[in-house]
């Protein structure tokens, strides 16, 4: 849907922006660009909760190879970007009343086009890495904030993104590119996008965090996911317990009510990183009723305690109300945690 409605913003704007423009090309540039903008910035916001908002392919593969995305994901949302990106030419065709599809005939070719490209995409996933590490929530503005500048100073007006490229070749109107010519844009993106995904991995390395319980079956998971997601890819995050048993299913249909997926995990021994360098390492067990696992190796230790939801009896629903009481402890621990390492 995320995607769609991007390429509709971009295909639609590209034909409105012609048509008013009065063959004044800057003009419709300029209304192609700040509709592109705009329209991304409110994009990002909608879906960022949904489904991460990867409208793009070259994004989604860097998040993988960086483990922000699970590789058994990939084809999924790269398939799904590739259908949305199609649909929302044909929406933009059909507002306008052009023919559904049509190959474009708009020349982009030669090393200084594919060059852009290389640029478009390096400093995409570079604004991407950089503000998701520090400040997650000014990803969205910061995105349209880069894609609109791009559009004025890259030659190709920034596609950096295969399956808007792909798409945008059968459209026939101001927004398009030459079928030939894809080849070659979506190469320099996808070169780009990894050039800048490894530069960044090096330079801003990501914060290792080990979470750790007793049986790591229910808090120490939950705490695993709500960092991923909060952190985002600025953080390796794991858990482990000195007794691992099974992820509770109770744990895995809290989480799932505020949309993160923790059906995969498995519950691992702290032995299983005892070898292991971390930045954090936080123990989430009742001090009250519990031995904590000590693990050494870790640059700084934090204790949260919080009481295991699994030694509620009553019940199912009953039970899911304590693991969503200890859901929402733990996530308001890591909101207040994370702004103090930016």
């Amino acid at each position: 849907m995320g995607t769609a409605l991007l390429l509709s913003a971009v295909v639609g704007s590209g034909i409105m922006g012609e048509r008013l423009a009065g063959g004044n090309v800057a003009i419709a540039l300029l209304a192609n660009t700040l509709a592109t903008g705009a329209t991304l910035v409110a994009l990002i916001l909608t879906f960022g909760p949904l489904s991460g908002a990867h409208f793009n392919p070259a994004v989604t593969l860097a998040s993988a190879w960086r483990k922000g995305v699970a590789w058994r994901s990939v084809p999924g949302y790269i398939g799904a970007q590739v259908v949305g990106a199609f649909s929302g030419v044909a929406a933009a065709h059909l507002m306008f009343g052009e023919p559904l599809f049509a190959a474009s005939r708009h020349v982009r070719s030669g090393p200084a086009q594919m060059f852009s490209e290389f640029i478009a995409a390096f400093g995409l996933l570079t604004v991407i890495w950089g503000c998701v590490r520090a400040r997650s929530t000014f990803v969205p503005f910061a995105v349209g904030a880069y894609i609109t500048g791009a559009y004025w100073f890259t030659a190709s007006t920034s596609f950096a993104n295969p399956a808007v490229t792909l798409a945008r070749a059968a459209t026939d109107t101001f927004s398009g590119i030459r079928p030939t010519d894809v080849p070659g844009f979506i190469a320099a993106q996808l070169i780009g996008a990894f050039a800048a995904t490894g530069l960044f991995s090096w330079f801003a390395p990501k914060t290792r965090v080990l979470i750790l319980c007793t049986g790591n079956s229910a808090r120490s998971q939950m705490a695993e996911g709500l960092l991923r997601r909060e952190g985002g890819d600025g953080f390796e995050v794991y858990s482990a317990g000195t007794k691992p048993s099974i992820v509770r299913p109770e744990a895995i249909a809290v989480m799932s009510e505020v949309g993160i997926d923790i059906s995969a995990h498995r519950s691992k021994s702290v032995d299983e990183f005892r070898d292991l360098p971390f930045d954090f390492m936080i123990t989430v067990c009742d001090n009250a009723k519990e031995a904590c696992p000590i693990f050494p190796g870790a640059a700084r230790r934090l204790h949260w305690p919080f009481e295991d939801p699994a030694a509620v009896a009553g019940s199912e629903e009953e039970r899911k109300d304590a693991f969503r009481a200890v859901r929402d402890q733990i996530h308001a621990r890591f909101k207040a945690f994370l702004p103090t390492l930016s």
